[in-house]
């Protein structure tokens, strides 16, 4: 079977089921899969993530939380399920932008990650964008 530029798979009757992925489709999955801790830390210590969203001046935090969360949810499942992936990606970089503007507000504007720069998610939006196209 040829690869494709989406991830597809055949089956004829008297044949093995043939599933392909292409290098886009992995990173289009991993970009999904990596927001599973994240979300998992905002909703196990909501009030911290709270306190953390309004350090960065996203006041009042919770409606910021529960946005991010909606947000993280809906790239996860789209990213990775491979459900209107664009619009998965889109949601994917909104939240990883937001947190890329969180990260100067509260360290200030360090590029290096030693210093808690932004480029971590700056980098992951990038990729998200990439697994879209």
């Amino acid at each position: 079977m040829k690869a494709s530029k989406a991830c597809s798979a055949s089956y004829t009757e008297g044949s093995v089921l043939e599933f392909t992925l292409t290098p886009i489709d992995l990173l289009r999955i991993l970009c999904g899969l990596w927001f599973l801790p994240h979300l998992v830390g905002k909703i196990r210590n909501f009030e911290k993530a709270t306190k953390t969203f309004e350090a960065a001046g996203l006041k009042p935090g919770k409606p910021f939380i529960v946005l991010t969360i909606v947000l993280e949810v809906l790239a996860a499942v789209g990213m990775v399920f491979n459900i209107h992936p664009r619009w998965a990606a889109a949601c994917a970089v909104a939240v990883l932008l937001g947190a890329a503007y969180a990260v100067v507000r509260i360290n200030g504007p360090r590029w290096r990650w030693q210093l808690m720069g932004p480029e971590y998610p700056i980098f992951w939006a990038l990729a998200c964008i990439v697994s879209a196209l």
